[in-house]
């Protein structure tokens, strides 16, 4: 299975902005978009093109798989079965990328990043009502339960992630009993509750030219 090995951070300096990959680095002094807000590579600093039509639509779908990281093919599926179902299609994308597990157990606050909850995740370390799922894509469902299993609550990286969470908001969508490692997925999420830089609806007009 594809998936990207190189520096995270390049990723927020090509989109020229912040996209939060890298948890409590992204809030301080060394982060590289800091220092370097240019498009990575060796003429990056000198080529400042004007985005417009189709590049500002590819630009807002490599934000949205970047954000949530994903690949091309997932994230095309994710499209295709959001256009059949119900509902505004933007709207529908992005509730299903909010549902991913990795992406919850991120905004629980059991994580500092979605990369280190989908090492969670892929570890064995979450359980969706008392039952161990190492799958980062699975789709949380109102009134299931999420936990870290009893065995990993004294990891070190789960304390991390509490005190730096401490310092955020919770989505109204969810429930959380931080101490106790456990939450409750109260109903599915609106737009409203997705707080991210990215406008769905050019997403959708690149996939339907």
């Amino acid at each position: 299975m594809a998936r990207y090995t190189d520096a995270v951070c390049r990723l927020c300096r090509r989109e020229g902005m912040k996209l939060f990959l890298k948890g409590a680095k992204c809030f301080s002094d060394k982060c590289p978009i800091e220092k370097r807000n240019f498009a990575p590579g060796q003429h990056g600093k000198d080529r400042k093109a004007k985005v417009v039509g189709y590049g500002l639509q590819l630009r807002e779908k490599q934000k949205a798989k970047r954000i949530y990281f994903t690949q091309e093919g997932q994230f095309r599926n994710y499209f295709e079965k959001a256009a059949r179902a119900k509902g505004v299609t933007g709207e529908r994308l992005l509730q299903q990328l909010e549902r991913r597990l990795d992406n919850v157990v991120f905004r629980l606050g059991f994580a500092q990043s979605r990369r280190q909850a989908r090492q969670l995740v892929r570890h064995g370390h979450v359980a969706v009502d008392n039952r161990k799922v190492n799958i980062p894509s699975y789709e949380v469902s109102a009134g299931e339960e999420i936990s870290i299993r009893e065995n990993s609550k004294k990891l070190a990286v789960l304390e991390m992630a509490k005190e730096f969470a401490s310092h955020g908001t919770l989505p109204t969508w969810l429930e959380v009993d931080r101490d106790n490692y456990k939450a409750r997925v109260l109903g599915l999420p609106k737009r409203e509750d997705i707080q991210l830089p990215v406008n769905e609806q050019l997403i959708v007009e690149l996939y339907s030219k």
